[in-house]
C-alpha cells in the first residue's frame, strides 16, 4: 500500500506566512518531516498524534543525510501514510527537492508539491523594498553561496552578478561573501552597491543591516554569525535608492 507525499513550503518562519492549503495538509498529514527552519510555532498546524521528525540540515552543524531523508519519505510513504515534507521557504528554492522527487518517482509514490514565500520575498517585504522597479532594477537573481562542501560554488557567472542593474539575493552566503565580493568587484561591480543582510527573517529575531557589499563582505569575513540569513545587493538595497 503507497500512501502520498506533500512537499510543504512553510516560508522563512512566521507561522501567518503558510498557505491555506499548507495548513491544510498539515492538518491532515501522519508524519511530518520538517526543516530545522520549519520547526517552532509552525508545528502547532500539524495534527494531534502525528509523527514529527527533524530532519533539517544547517551549515557547520551534525545533518542527517539527504539518502537518510528520501529513504524515511519512502518508508512512510510506503506503508500507506500520509507525509509532509515541510521545507523552510519556497520548496523549490535551494531546498534540496529535486533529490526527495527523485526518490519518490523511483519508488513509485505520488506526490504534489505546495509552493510558499521565499525568504528573499519575506525580507525584501520586512524592509519595505520591492525586488524589482521599472528601469533601474528589472532582473532578480537568485544564487547559493555554497556547494555541498560548505565552499563557494564553482562556475558562477560573475558577469551577471557583477550587473549593478541587478536585485540579487545571495541564499546561504555568509560565510563565503567576502570571497564572492572580491570576485564581484574585480567583475565590474562597484564596491559601493548597496547591500543587505537579512537575518532570522520573519522572526522574533529578525535582523536587517543595511550596507555596501565591500564593507558587508570585510564585517562577515570577520564574524559571520550563526543566524540563518540572506544577503540582497543591488540599487533596491539601499531604503532611500
Amino acid at each position: 500500500m503507497s500512501g502520498f507525499v506533500s512537499f510543504v513550503s512553510s516560508g522563512p518562519g512566521d507561522p501567518e506566512l503558510l498557505t491555506l492549503k499548507a495548513v491544510d495538509r498539515l492538518g491532515k498529514a501522519d508524519a511530518v518531516l520538517f526543516d530545522d527552519l520549519s520547526s517552532g510555532p509552525i508545528l502547532t498546524h500539524a495534527r494531534d498524534g502525528a509523527d514529527l521528525v527533524g530532519v533539517g540540515k544547517r551549515a557547520g552543524r551534525p545533518s542527517p543525510r539527504q539518502d537518510h531523508v528520501s529513504r524515511l519519505l519512502v518508508d512512510y510513504a510506503s506503508s500507506g501514510a500520509h507525509v509532509v515534507r515541510l521545507k523552510s521557504g519556497d520548496a523549490g528554492i535551494f531546498g534540496r527537492l529535486e533529490e526527495e522527487v527523485v526518490a519518490l518517482r523511483a519508488a513509485g509514490i505520488a506526490f504534489e508539491i505546495i509552493p510558499g514565500v521565499t525568504s528573499a520575498s519575506a525580507a525584501a517585504a520586512a524592509a519595505g523594498i520591492p525586488l524589482t522597479r521599472r528601469l533601474t532594477a528589472r532582473r532578480v537573481q537568485f544564487v547559493t553561496g555554497h556547494d555541498v562542501t560548505g565552499a563557494l560554488p564553482e562556475g558562477l557567472n560573475m558577469t551577471a552578478l557583477a550587473d549593478p542593474g541587478a536585485t540579487t539575493v545571495v541564499y546561504m552566503g555568509k560565510r563565503t561573501f567576502a570571497g564572492l565580493a572580491l570576485r564581484m568587484i574585480d567583475a565590474g561591480l562597484p564596491g559601493d552597491t548597496p547591500a543587505m543582510l537579512a537575518e532570522s527573517i520573519s522572526t522574533p529575531d529578525q535582523m536587517l543591516t543595511r550596507s555596501t557589499v565591500s564593507e558587508l563582505a570585510e564585517k562577515l569575513a570577520q564574524t559571520p554569525g550563526t543566524a540563518p540569513a540572506l544577503i540582497l545587493y543591488g540599487p533596491l538595497a539601499d531604503s532611500d535608492a
